[in-house]
């Protein structure tokens, strides 16, 4: 077998690994045996794979997230570089809703500031002042992640696989614009049932949540699926990330752009 296809194979079984543990609901062993844990062409393989099946079965691309942008949340995981996934129609909740909470695997929240394109994001320099023309306004957004990896045993090839470990976000209701906000100054405090548990700001966010949404933008580009009018983008964690329990009411306050909470249902 030449070493194009051994990839290849390694490729399909760690899509059919994570399929599988979605499917099922039952996390799976890490698929760095399969794929490395550094190996990114591998790992953003096994994301598109997975992607463009759930399109073919009928879901709606409507946007991006960007991960591992926080130092908090780096160390978590022992990594030390972004990473980012796409967002489907099924992972959308406003402000105030109600999840599941057995439909996202071993859930972890963390608060972000999201971004509503107005514009493409295809041509230009995409220097700061073009990528903040193309946002429509920002929101202040939880979200949840997920991991088919069983206990979140995971290095950067294992979640850039797992569609950078996305479950579902929550917008808060209030939009503002950028010329009303600065969104690297914006300071953040969540709380789970009341008590505070994770603070940070945009700063933490790649320096800025900006700066973040600059590096996606190029990505995705290069990529050759550059981020398009209409898409939402969670920028990235301003803080540590944290498991939810089933009951559990997370709330989260971004200062200058709103505040924003869901509800995790009993199983």
């Amino acid at each position: 077998m030449t070493a194009i296809a051994q990839d290849r194979a390694g490729v399909v079984e760690a899509a059919d690994r994570l399929r599988d543990a979605a499917r099922t609901g039952v996390p799976a062993s890490p698929v760095r045996d399969l794929i490395g844990s550094e190996d990114i062409a591998s790992a953003y393989a096994v994301q598109r794979l997975l992607v463009s099946e759930r399109i073919a079965d009928g879901a709606t691309r409507v946007g991006r997230k960007i991960g591992l942008t926080s130092p908090a949340v780096q160390s978590q995981f022992g990594v030390s570089q972004p990473d980012f996934g796409v967002l489907f129609d099924d992972m959308s909740y406003v402000g105030g809703d109600t999840i599941q909470i057995s439909t996202i695997l071993q859930p972890r929240v963390e608060a972000e500031i999201a971004f509503a394109l107005s514009a493409d994001l295809a041509e230009g320099d995409l220097d700061l002042e073009q990528i903040r023309a193309a946002v429509d306004y920002a929101v202040a957004a939880l979200e949840v992640c997920g991991s088919r990896i069983r206990n979140w045993d995971i290095t950067f090839g294992d979640t850039v696989a797992d569609n950078a470990s996305a479950g579902a976000y929550v917008l808060g209701p209030r939009r503002r614009r950028l010329d009303e906000i600065e969104p690297r100054k914006a300071e953040m405090s969540m709380t789970i049932d009341g008590k505070v548990v994770s603070t940070g700001n945009g700063a933490a966010c790649m320096g800025d949540p900006l700066i973040a949404l600059q590096w996606l933008a190029r990505q995705a580009r290069d990529l050759g699926d550059p981020l398009k009018a209409g898409e939402i983008v969670l920028s990235g964690a301003l803080g540590a990330m944290q498991p939810v329990d089933p009951g559990s009411t997370v709330s989260a306050s971004i200062s200058g752009i709103g505040k924003v909470k869901v509800t995790f249902s009993e199983e």
